[in-house]
């Protein structure tokens, strides 16, 4: 019974090897090692897109759709302020201000960037091809760089290793050996670094920064090594596969991405929208831009609040006379879009004024909707223009009737008595009242000596 299992054992694995041999020459491309070759993979050019490419287009429909009016913003140089791209060889990137050039003029929208070139304005005022008749002038600038670079904040290594082997006595004697071994060998190891920018928004005018004008984004990056290896030992022969592969997440990709989110955060601040829609449902409201938006609140009056709310609800799509009263379409239209909001209110209260706000859609029928709503207030305010110069008209044509019709001679001297000014408020409403009233968005982020 023993001789015919280690017979069969015998045949067992001769026919095993015999087929790994088959195996390793027809898996071989030629095995003369002087005619070694290999494919080069061949790829086209392609549009760099990033996972906020989109966002950023949709930022800059966000500035049309809540009229903030133009914002001209200039770059200053931006790099590496840690130095590791020196000592790493180009790791990360030295100089990262051609990132947020194409960054902030992929926005579009209302957001104008100027680029920051005094050598060429100079050469070209010196050729005379140009002059700075006809150049814009920023309003901020945006400054910044990279500030942290840590490498090798976690390094994680794990490993399998199986072998077994097993002799045979009664191998024919022309083998160099009477073992048969098997090995298995899985191994890897992976590590973590951080990057961080940090950026600021100065008024160009000054110099000076804007407070809470600025944003710190981290990113971690990562990069993984993984081995494997078989290993077949007949009866002396060993022969096997070995394979490894090494990744690392692109520095210079992440790079980018972090200059994409913090310039959708800061011009976000600074105009005062609700951009975290834009990065996703995990994202939280900005407490800077709420703040901006309870403070325009308290600095209305109830039917400066009511036409406000009216003009956001015309954006939805309700088609509301900006009347500035609670009518029943206007509080059925809060209804539908708040419905905490109380059908006996006399006033619009904080909670709804800002979650009309903050959920205006943003896609091309609302902004279709802004263009029709500017139309109409752009009629409405050439119209009460002519009305307060009819108004004004008016009144000067009747004081100089009273004029005219006093007697000429009197023993009492006369007095000149001034308008009241009462009236002429009464008759013609001041000409900041009227800019409250037709004001379709909160605008930009302005200075505690503004408010």
């Amino acid at each position: 019974m023993t001789k015919i299992n280690a017979k069969f054992c015998y045949k067992l694995v001769c026919r095993l090897f015999l087929s790994c041999v088959c195996f390793s020459m027809f898996s071989c491309v030629s095995v003369d090692p002087a005619k070694v070759d290999v494919t080069l993979q061949q790829s086209q050019p392609e549009v760099k897109l990033t996972s906020y490419t989109e966002t950023l287009n949709e930022l800059g429909l966000m500035t049309e759709i809540y009229a903030t009016g133009e914002l001209r913003i200039q770059s200053d140089p931006v790099g590496d302020n840690t130095g590791t791209s020196g000592s790493t060889g180009g790791e990360i990137p030295r100089d990262i201000t051609e990132i947020l050039k194409s960054t902030l003029n992929s926005i579009g929208g209302n957001v104008l960037y100027i680029p920051y070139d005094p050598a060429y304005i100079q050469n070209m005022n010196v050729t005379g091809y140009s002059n700075f008749e006809g150049k814009l002038i920023p309003e901020v600038v945006v400054s910044g760089g990279i500030t942290e670079f840590d490498r090798g904040l976690t390094t994680r290594g794990d490993g399998t290793d199986i072998g077994a082997e097993a002799s045979f006595t009664n191998a024919p004697s022309w083998t160099p050996a009477n073992t048969v071994g098997f090995d298995y060998g899985n191994s890897g190891k992976e590590g973590t670094a951080r990057i961080t920018l940090d950026f600021n928004m100065l008024d160009f005018k000054t110099l000076a920064g804007i407070p809470r004008m600025n944003t710190v984004n981290s990113m971690e990056v990562h990069k993984a090594l993984r081995e494997k290896e078989l290993g077949i030992t007949l009866f002396g022969p060993t022969f096997g596969r070995k394979g490894s592969i090494k990744k690392v997440q692109g520095r210079h990709a992440a790079v980018r991405v972090l200059v994409e989110v913090s310039m959708i955060q800061m011009i976000g601040k600074y105009l005062v929208l609700p951009y975290w829609k834009l990065l996703g449902d995990d994202s939280d409201p900005d407490p800077v831009v709420i703040k901006q938006i309870n403070r325009y609140y308290y600095s209305l009056n109830d039917e400066e609040r009511i036409s406000t709310v009216q003009q956001w609800m015309f954006l939805y799509g309700n088609d509301l006379k900006l009347s500035g009263q609670l009518d029943n379409p206007t509080v059925m239209a809060l209804q539908k879009l708040s419905p905490s909001f109380a059908m006996g209110s006399k006033t619009i209260d904080l909670d709804t004024f800002v979650n009309i706000y903050t959920g205006i859609p943003i896609d091309e029928r609302t902004l279709a909707r802004r263009n029709l709503l500017n139309t109409q207030i752009l009629v409405e305010q050439q119209s009460d223009s002519q009305d307060e110069v009819a108004t004004a008209s008016t009144l000067v044509q009747e004081q100089e009737t009273a004029s005219y019709k006093a007697p000429e001679a009197s023993v009492a001297p006369t007095v000149s008595k001034q308008p009241d000014k009462s009236s002429q408020a009464a008759a013609a409403p001041t000409a900041q009242a009227k800019k409250r009233q037709k004001t379709t968005g909160i605008g930009r982020m302005i200075s505690d000596e503004e408010w």
